[in-house]
């Protein structure tokens, strides 16, 4: 019996590294280029949402005023009730280019999750102040090259898409980020036909990452901003499904040659940062339980098989362990992952572990949402429904 679930694993595991490579090769890559850039008759808003940001938020204007494009370019800040000055700070980096208005969230009777009220509020001054043929939202742990918003913009056109995610490279320092970060991508390389979802229009096939999303103007408005996201924890995928929903088209790409990200700095920032939202993706109670026993058969089961007294069974472990790390690389390789080709081998050499990992994060982050304990950068989240 044993044997059987070692070789179905190793199975399951080898179709998805396919897969992987399969979108490494063939998924949108948004890089600079040298034709086909964002047209001068852009009207390009860019929108950061920040709460506590005053230690990053300035490196993120310097990379946006380094912008090289032909699009007109305007970057609006809006400070989620911070408490560091992140302002002020922001003020100070702008440095009085009037490209950039900085401002604080309005207050907002009728509520919800924090980050998505204040996306509410931003959008809603992009489309009413400023005019633009196309939205960008950045978080502002992001940084980005000099031809990062034009090469986005010309992608989104190329694919005549409504709704754009490049999906930013993974910037992993501590342990705890190399065993938690790739999986963001991998999680979909290995489980999405990209090309094929991304002309679809199936909501639950819709990818985004929050970090770097780019949206025609006109379309975002059709849906309403943000507006659907209001009691979301994960609004970016809230919207790009809401996108889905009215028969728009989204698509998803490789974004690591343009836009990098360090979410988090530490084990603490990493576990409560991805259990305020895991619990809202990967099911509650029973169902929850399903997918994690689905999820350990393929990559944890096999690589125990190596301990196996049957050569037969080490065989097959042999070959599902070395699936699960190559369907990890392909996938952190085509991110565009910042770190050296060795390190992005030895990381993924981790993936069992990091699959464990990434379990007992779902796990807790249902507990969490059961007991109304999850909370974000000092403010209580409200999954309690």
């Amino acid at each position: 019996m044993y044997g059987r679930l070692v070789r179905a694993g190793a199975l399951a595991a080898t179709a998805t590294a396919a897969l992987a490579v399969v979108n490494a090769r063939t998924a949108p890559v948004v890089a600079p280029r040298r034709g086909g850039a964002a047209a001068a008759t852009e009207r390009v808003t860019v929108c950061i949402p920040a709460r506590d940001e005053a230690a990053r938020l300035p490196d993120l204007l310097a990379d946006l005023l380094a912008q090289r494009t032909a699009a007109a370019l305007t970057v609006l800040v809006l400070d989620d009730e911070s408490t560091d000055g992140t302002a002020d700070v922001a003020r100070a980096a702008a440095g009085g280019d009037p490209r950039v208005r900085v401002d604080r969230r309005r207050p907002d009777a009728a509520g919800g999750v924090g980050k998505s009220v204040t996306c509410i509020d931003l959008g809603d001054r992009a489309l009413t102040e400023t005019d633009p043929t196309v939205v960008v939202f950045v978080d502002a742990d992001v940084r980005l090259t000099p031809h990062a918003v034009d090469a986005a913009v010309a992608e989104l056109r190329e694919l005549r898409t409504a709704f754009l995610s490049p999906w930013p490279g993974q910037v992993a320092v501590t342990r705890a980020e190399r065993l938690v970060q790739p999986l963001l991508s991998w999680s979909w390389s290995v489980s999405l036909y990209v090309r094929g979802a991304n002309r679809g229009r199936r909501p639950s096939m819709g990818v985004a990452n929050g970090q770097f999303l780019v949206m025609d103007a006109a379309a975002y408005r059709a849906v309403g901003g943000h507006r659907s996201t209001r009691g979301a924890v994960a609004d970016d995928l809230e919207l790009v499904r809401e996108f889905r929903r009215h028969g728009l088209p989204t698509a998803v790409g490789y974004g690591g040659r343009v836009a990098t990200c360090r979410m988090y700095d530490d084990a603490a920032q990493v576990w409560a940062g991805h259990g305020k939202w895991l619990w809202s993706q990967f099911g509650r109670g029973p169902l929850a339980v399903a997918v994690g026993a689905v999820v350990a058969s393929i990559w944890v089961v096999p690589p125990t098989g190596l301990l196996a007294s049957s050569r037969r069974t080490r065989r097959w472990a042999a070959l599902g362990y070395g699936a699960g790390v190559v369907s990890r690389l392909a996938s952190r390789r085509a991110e565009g992952s910042p770190d050296s080709l060795f390190r992005d081998v030895v990381t993924s050499s981790w993936h069992p572990a990091s699959i464990v990992v990434g379990t007992a994060l779902a796990v807790s982050s249902d507990r969490g949402r059961r007991r109304g304990t999850l909370t974000w950068k000092s403010r209580a989240l409200d999954t309690r429904r």
